[in-house]
């Protein structure tokens, strides 16, 4: 049994807390209020958006120090809805793992609407986590619970593959937003 915590209870927070207790792990949530409460799970899930990462740092990057930590963000320009707001060669998961050089930091569910782990489908494919990063351990780590939980959990290689996990989490918004796509469907490995 491993104890996740995480950081943020909108949608995705809830979405995902219940896939981590469903496998019987245990989950404690965060919200803004609750800066003066200790993170302790062994994992840490960011279920923020990206620009709150920067306070989410300053509160508790000494707390984040030798846990696996999970950027869930797609870093896209909220007022525009047309570019990713890092470098082109870079991503979030990148920046974040720079600034916490102590935590085995991951990318994962960022490709994955609320909806979609909520029920463990997208569209009528099984809900697929991807899963990038440089720590073997902390990728089976995350992999297992995920699995545990019901969704399906795929290795996408190193933390470089966040950025081609951003553009697709952001092209998959985009046409959510345009009404092109339901916010119950997704992009799906067969």
């Amino acid at each position: 049994m491993t104890h996740v915590s995480i950081i943020g209870s909108g949608n995705m927070g809830q979405a995902i807390s219940a896939v981590v207790a469903k496998g019987g792990n245990t989950v404690e949530l965060f919200n803004s209020t609750d800066k003066d409460r200790p993170v302790t799970g062994e994992v840490v899930i960011l279920a923020t958006p990206y620009p709150a990462y920067e306070q989410v740092l300053a509160e508790r990057a000494d707390q984040l120090a030798g846990k696996v930590v999970v950027d869930i963000s797609n870093p896209l320009n909220f007022e525009t809805f047309d570019s990713l707001t890092v470098p082109a060669d870079g991503s979030a998961a990148v920046e974040l793992a720079a600034e916490l050089p102590d935590s085995k930091v991951l990318k994962a569910f960022n490709t994955n609407f609320a909806a979609t782990v909520a029920t463990g489908k997208a569209g009528e494919v099984p809900t697929t986590v991807l899963i990038a990063g440089d720590d073997a351990d902390a990728k089976a780590l995350l992999a297992g619970i995920v699995s545990a939980g019901g969704l399906r959990a795929v290795d996408a290689g190193s933390l470089k593959r966040a950025r081609e996990l951003e553009a697709l989490g952001f092209l998959q918004l985009t046409l959510a937003v345009a009404e092109k796509t339901p916010w119950t469907g997704g992009f799906g490995l067969a």
